[in-house]
């Protein structure tokens, strides 16, 4: 077959961002051009793990060894190996990893988070969520960033609270999406201390009890927003906009599901274009933290 070349591999990539449903900044033209490619291998590369963590009818055991095996691809790829079997992802990200100097550790962290969605479908505590989400949501930031030519740690810090703050608004967001997988994410100590029974959330209701339990997360959710505001003033050109566009998609988000009382039952809060007017009002008027 013909030879895939550096160029098919990045253009492959970027069709599978555009083609997905999950929110990233990967097809936006916001984001300078020359990082488009870049982000899009990541990006594919992360799509396709999480795919065998979490999509299609296999058991743990087989998407264990689907996890390991990208892991080793991905190792491959970092030593240089010029053919990886199978897959034009590695042939963009081993490239990406070499141009942009990424720690492979991020993406180590992201299968080690992939890994655990095959066997934890509970969290405890608070802090036991967030170690989690260190490691499946924090590292994409730290990427873009690195991608970005930044390397700071400040602004690895405030990015790692915002993207926080996003994976957590989609777990509140698909509350009901992720009960159907057999996942929950509010932290089992929180649901006692309030009396929220899951059995509350297989009969489609939104208890009083369950409502205080989401407000709590939805407090400690938009704390992190503010902790993390500063990664939108740290950086600049258009990556300044689509961060800023980022965080105000996600706070709007979060601003809706608190609005309905959490009851994602009767309708699952997200963005179209209604909301585009409105966001780019927030970022061309967006006054930096320190400032505001």
């Amino acid at each position: 077959g013909r030879v895939v070349t550096t160029a098919d591999a990045y253009a492959a990539c970027e069709r599978a961002a555009r083609g997905h449903y999950e929110n990233f900044p990967v097809a936006s033209l916001l984001l300078p051009a020359p990082m488009r490619p870049h982000v899009a291998a990541i990006y594919a590369f992360a799509r396709a793990a999480d795919d065998f963590a979490d999509e299609g009818e296999r058991s743990p055991d087989e998407r264990l060894r689907l996890l390991d095996d990208w892991g080793s691809r991905l190792h491959a790829c970092v030593a240089g190996a010029d053919r990886i079997p199978g897959d034009a992802v590695f042939l963009a990200l081993g490239e990406t990893i070499r141009q942009c100097a990424l720690p492979t550790g991020l993406f180590d962290d992201l299968l080690s988070a992939f890994r655990q969605d095959v066997a934890t479908t509970r969290y405890q505590t608070w802090a036991a969520l967030m170690d989690y989400c260190r490691r499946s949501a924090n590292p994409v930031g730290r990427l873009v960033l690195r991608v970005a030519g930044y390397s700071d740690p400040r602004l690895d810090a405030a990015s790692d609270a915002v993207c926080t703050a996003l994976q957590l608004t989609n777990f509140w967001q698909d509350l009901e999406r992720d009960w159907q997988k057999g996942r929950l994410y509010v932290p089992g100590d929180t649901l006692a201390r309030f009396g929220a029974d899951e059995r509350d959330l297989a009969a489609r209701r939104v208890t009083p009890a369950w409502r205080e339990a989401l407000r709590e997360m939805a407090a400690r959710t938009r704390a992190l927003y503010d902790e993390g505001r500063d990664v939108c003033d740290g950086v600049s050109g258009r990556l300044r906009y689509e961060l800023r566009f980022t965080w105000l998609g996600g706070r709007r988000i979060l601003d809706r599901l608190e609005h309905a009382g959490f009851d994602v039952f009767s309708a699952r809060p997200s963005l179209g274009t209604a909301d585009v007017a409105g966001l780019v009002w927030g970022a061309t008027t967006w006054r930096p933290a320190r400032a505001a």
